[in-house]
């Protein structure tokens, strides 16, 4: 099976009542532990390249670790996407050069200037036959080129989805209802504290999303900033010289609900970068004489497929739904 686009991913899983899991990748191990997971669940999934990505890895690297991806596992649907373009430019270049589907996120500027530059990319993918998701709304929080501060972020406006889509064309939506970038999703402020002492994120605006879903029945919409953030993970990076305080995620039951409703995509980034960072510190202290990078890379590709399965039978709900 070639590369797909998400068209038929998002119809099924609107249906059914799942999400596709959007996990962005960097490098061989990431990619082989999420597509080995994917392909023993059989399971679609979406591999995302972000800007930062792109600059690390090259973008012919990428494209042809997806490419052996599909190759092993040949069963599997599975759609390479650009992770928050910002520019028509850089979606241009990732849909010529080999992209299934591509973001184009003009977010942070005024409502019109947002849909010019996303119409602008729509009419050029949609003539590649590529699919094209763009955003509503803008999510506080860090992530590669995504540097939102805390009290700037805005959620997506109910009244003004259904303008959007027919004016861009776009064939999803990104939308803003409380999530947020990378580990440090909220401030202590904005949580309380349980009887450990944890912090306990506020919830997600359920009632923008509904109202979304009234607005645009049978359109699928995507979740950003969507991380977990283990505390597990946190605790061992902590243990092994780390430093994350007040590391925290987005309640795993809360995105299972939203999978429940029209949510077709979650993008989940920061819990693989966990799991691999945490594995990874505490084998190289537990064996300080290993300096062969397979010895530590071999365990953190298990991490990211542990990980993976979990979120895939968890939260996403895709089981069997290749």
């Amino acid at each position: 099976m070639a590369l797909v686009t998400t068209t038929e991913m998002f119809e099924k899983a609107y249906n059914g009542g799942y999400a596709i899991g959007a996990f962005n990748v960097n490098n061989m191990e990431i990619v082989q532990g999420i597509t080995e997971a994917a392909g023993e669940l059989n399971s679609p999934v979406i591999l995302q390249v972000s800007k930062g990505a792109r600059a690390y890895a090259n973008h012919t690297y990428l494209v042809k670790l997806v490419e052996a991806a599909v190759i092993e596992n040949p069963d599997i649907p599975m759609a390479l996407h650009l992770d928050h373009g910002d520019s028509f430019e850089t979606c241009k270049s990732c849909i010529d050069g080999g992209f299934t589907s591509v973001m184009i996120d003009c977010s942070s500027m005024p409502f019109e200037e947002n849909i010019k530059i996303t119409k602008q990319v729509v009419d050029y993918a949609h003539d590649h036959g590529v699919v094209v998701e763009a955003e509503l709304g803008t999510l506080a929080g860090v992530e590669d080129e995504v540097n939102v501060e805390a009290g700037k972020e805005s959620y997506t406006h109910p009244d003004e989805v259904e303008e959007f889509v027919t004016r861009t064309g776009c064939d999803s939506l990104a939308i803003a209802i409380g999530t947020s970038h990378g580990a440090y999703k909220f401030k202590a402020s904005q949580c309380t504290r349980n009887e450990e002492g944890i912090l306990v994120p506020p919830p997600l605006r359920f009632d923008i999303l509904e109202e979304c879903i009234k607005r645009l029945p049978g359109f699928p919409i995507v979740l950003h900033g969507s991380s977990s953030v283990p505390q597990e993970f946190v605790k061992i990076v902590n243990q092994y010289g780390g430093n994350m305080p007040d590391a925290i995620g987005i309640p795993e039951e809360q995105l299972r609900h939203a999978a429940e409703l029209a949510v077709c995509k979650i993008n989940i980034d920061s819990d693989i970068r966990l799991a691999m960072t945490a594995t990874i510190r505490k084998y190289m202290a537990e064996h300080p004489d290993h300096f062969d990078p397979r010895q530590y890379l071999k365990p953190a590709r298990q991490a990211v497929k542990d990980i993976v399965a979990h979120k895939i039978k968890n939260v996403l709900g895709s089981v069997d739904k290749a």
